[in-house]
């Protein structure tokens, strides 16, 4: 699995970053941690958008996608 940690980046640092994880490593999962939800929502539309599917946790507001192959 890749970790991408993009807390403490404003958008759209960190979907271009989860973006270029996802292309440069297809056949990974890809962890991303995000510290705000402007940030996982748009990773998440992202995300969906390349085919792949998404799961969100949050703790003490940091959350946590992990974007797998569809």
């Amino acid at each position: 699995m890749v970790l991408v940690d993009a807390q403490g980046l404003s958008c759209p640092e960190p979907v271009m970053l989860a973006k270029k994880a996802a292309k440069d490593n297809p056949n990974q999962d890809i962890q991303v941690l995000v510290d705000n939800a402007t940030a996982r929502d748009n990773i998440t539309r992202m995300a969906r958008s390349i085919k792949r599917s998404v799961s969100v946790q949050e703790e003490n507001g940091v959350y946590t996608l992990i974007l797998s192959q569809a």
